[in-house]
């Protein structure tokens, strides 16, 4: 009974068992993606009242975290096979049309939010709206801004984590070429690539606004290059991370320890006091606050600690292939689509809440609604990409 319960809940203390190859999709995934997509799409209605139980405020790291180490993680799934063996240039051109088909969905959503945006101003006279998400250079810089917006140096509020993904895809098939010969050492070059961003403030430039990129892609890369490693080691049978009752202790302990943080206000003021202390010590920001451009230390180790957790707990393999986490599956596998369209209405939806006082019940009937609009539309691509494989096999059976 004592043997069955360690493997229902991936007991810790259990023997590092040998890992089957991945084949097929992992469940897991599907139904984080979905769950951090359903976060995202909360989180960009500000204002709301379901914003108040999002990941975001019962830790230092939110959905961002877990939308860069998940598609990490979905590269090195999908992508480092190719790299195995055969021909080099098929394999970097499916990654980089990857980056390309992310790119033009950056600039549709990023034309659609402008008119939904200039609609709203129009239409309905709500001209704050022109002042919010960046969009005031379009108007006080119009050429500039026409200029930076398709390079990517001028990017819209709440429209900044595509083109970080961009920037990592067209990087990947380098990590993948460096990870499968020295796994190890590519992990360290990511570390040191990451303090020295914090460090002397590197970060991809703005134009024709001053200052650097939201997310800056020499420090969240770092988190990318985890989970792309350990995508790869998943799809070789092997883990990245091992499993250790020694770190999944002091991760569980680390995910805990800053719950109370967050929750109980005198802990919270003292363990910034001591932040702050040890920042006039002489450590640099990156390592004694929580700045989200350069991924400070806080929020990474918070990350990486409950991904571990999570990732450890066979009780979440169970759950994520139950007939509950159905939705948040189809959404996850959906997920480019999915985050497009939720994006797009969460903007609309800033839009409407601009115009109209909305309290819980509005809160619950816009997003309720918005919610249900998106795992329709993942269900309908899904059936449509089933539908299409079998007749694709009945026409192979065919011939």
């Amino acid at each position: 009974m004592f043997e069955r319960l360690k493997v229902l809940v991936g007991h810790p203390a259990a023997a590092d068992e040998a890992v089957a190859p991945l084949i097929g999709r992992d469940a897991r995934l599907d139904m984080f993606r979905g769950l951090a997509l359903v976060m995202i799409f909360i989180n960009h209605v500000p204002g709301n009242f379901y914003e108040n139980y999002t990941s975001r405020n019962f830790g230092f790291s939110d959905a961002a975290e877990a939308f860069v180490f998940m598609s990490g993680l979905a590269a090195g799934l999908a992508y480092s096979s190719a790299f195995a063996g055969g021909a080099l240039w098929p394999a970097i051109a499916r990654v980089w049309a990857r980056a390309r088909q992310l790119y033009f969905v950056h600039l549709s959503i990023t034309m659609i939010a402008l008119a939904i945006f200039a609609a709203a101003a129009l239409g309905f006279g709500l001209d704050e709206v022109l002042e919010k998400n960046n969009i005031a250079p379009i108007f006080g810089f119009p050429l500039q801004t026409m200029i930076g917006l398709p390079l990517m140096t001028h990017q819209l509020g709440y429209l900044n984590i595509l083109p970080l993904y961009i920037i990592l895809l067209l990087a990947t098939p380098l990590i993948i070429g460096l990870g499968q010969r020295w796994p190890v050492q590519t992990m360290v070059g990511s570390i040191l690539i990451w303090a020295i961003a914090g460090q002397f403030r590197l970060n991809f430039p703005n134009y024709p606004t001053q200052g650097g990129w939201f997310f800056d892609p020499l420090s969240w890369q770092v988190l990318f290059v985890v989970g792309l490693l350990s995508g790869m080691a998943m799809k070789q049978g092997r883990r990245f991370v091992p499993r250790s009752p020694l770190l999944f202790g002091l991760s569980a302990a680390l995910v805990v320890f800053v719950l109370l943080w967050v929750k109980i206000p005198p802990l919270g003021d003292a363990g910034r006091s001591i932040l702050g202390f040890f920042s006039k010590l002489g450590l640099p920001f990156y390592i004694t606050w929580f700045d989200k451009t350069f991924l400070a230390l806080p929020r990474l180790l918070h990350a990486l600690a409950l991904f571990y957790v999570l990732a450890s707990l066979g009780v979440v393999r169970h759950i994520a292939e139950s007939r509950v986490a159905a939705p948040l599956r189809l959404m996850g596998r959906q997920g480019l689509a999915v985050f497009a369209v939720g994006t797009v209405l969460s903007l609309f939806l800033q839009a409407v809440k601009t115009g109209i006082d909305a309290g819980f019940l509005l809160d619950t009937l816009l997003l309720g609604g918005g919610l249900l609009l998106l795992i329709g539309l993942a269900y309908v691509l899904t059936r449509t990409q089933e539908q299409a494989r079998q007749r694709a096999a009945a026409r192979r059976a065919a011939g």
